[in-house]
């Protein structure tokens, strides 16, 4: 399955064909040509959150579009947008007697209902005449027409993203195993070096103690081992580096398989996060110290990359 990203853009159009003209007693149906645009935009979010902006005649078809976004989507913060547009929409009608009759009945018995309710402008007859009533249902389909492009191609930019972003963790992971490899094999030196100090400290305690006191060079030697032994232990990250390493395999392994996995990403980021921290805690020398920075800039690096995935 591809990896998808949720960061991506799409648009689409459909157009709508004449329908008949208008009666003398209702609203005029699409007597011209319309287009309807649909926008598509994404980011990344934690959970799917769906935004709308439309024309209120087309309101109606909400439920329609997000049931096909949720089908499609699981995570991100989606917009979509869908403009309308009619020939002729720049020029007003030559509104018909029987037409302003009746669009007159119809305010006298709303407001028979509504008392309150305010009378009709000259523009919004003239808007009821030019495209009102059962024109703006003649644009339900070819919306939903362009919205399923649109959806089609809001996935096609997200899989293309997914796999950039495929790319530069494999990438990223590459580098951390590389900074593994070179981390394991400083250890034994380092313990070495250590030994070495603690050796020539205690020859040098016995030095400052008095010319009466003697302790046999094996004595020394066994004191040194013991506590570069313990040092030993203090600085081992054997373990740190092989769960280091059995996260990187993880990740790896879900980005071949691909699909959702995008929250699962997000925790062994972290994982990989306090493995880093703890090399650092315990690094004992300048290049495991190195090391370890740069594993945390690697994995911050991951991290930005993880949360535009799915």
């Amino acid at each position: 399955m591809p990896v998808y990203s949720m960061t991506g853009y799409a648009s689409a159009s459909s157009q709508s064909k004449p329908t008949g003209s208008p009666s003398d007693n209702q609203a005029p149906q699409t007597t011209a040509n319309a287009s309807v645009s649909v926008e598509i935009r994404s980011v990344n979010g934690r959970f799917l959150d769906l935004g709308f902006r439309m024309p209120e005649d087309l309101r109606g078809l909400e439920p329609a579009l997000r049931e096909l976004l949720t089908a499609k989507l699981k995570r991100g913060k989606v917009e979509l947008r869908i403009n309308t547009q009619r020939e002729g929409d720049s020029h007003w009608p030559q509104p018909q007697p029987d037409q302003l009759n009746k669009l007159s009945r119809l305010q006298d018995t709303v407001q028979s209902w509504l008392p309150k309710a305010q009378a009709l402008s000259v523009h919004e007859a003239l808007q009821w005449c030019k495209g009102g009533g059962n024109a703006s249902e003649k644009l339900d389909e070819p919306a939903m027409e362009a919205a399923r492009a649109c959806i089609q191609g809001l996935l096609e930019a997200r899989e293309r993203e997914g796999e950039k972003l495929v790319a530069i963790l494999l990438e990223r992971i590459q580098h951390l195993r590389q900074l593994a490899d070179a981390a394991e094999p400083m250890l034994p030196a380092i313990v070495q070096r250590q030994q070495q100090r603690f050796l020539e400290r205690w020859q040098e305690a016995l030095v400052t103690t008095g010319a009466g006191q003697t302790i046999p060079e094996e004595n020394l030697r066994e004191r040194a081992l013991n506590e570069a032994a313990a040092y030993a232990i203090r600085i081992d990250v054997a373990e740190e580096l092989a769960r280091l390493r059995a996260h990187l395999e993880e990740i790896a392994r879900l980005l071949k398989k691909g699909g959702e996995i995008g929250k699962r990403l997000d925790f062994l980021i972290q994982e990989l996060h306090r493995e880093a921290n703890t090399l650092g805690s315990k690094a004992a020398a300048l290049e495991l110290t190195n090391i370890s920075v740069e594993m945390k800039v690697a994995v911050e690096q991951l991290r930005e990359q993880v949360q535009n995935i799915e």
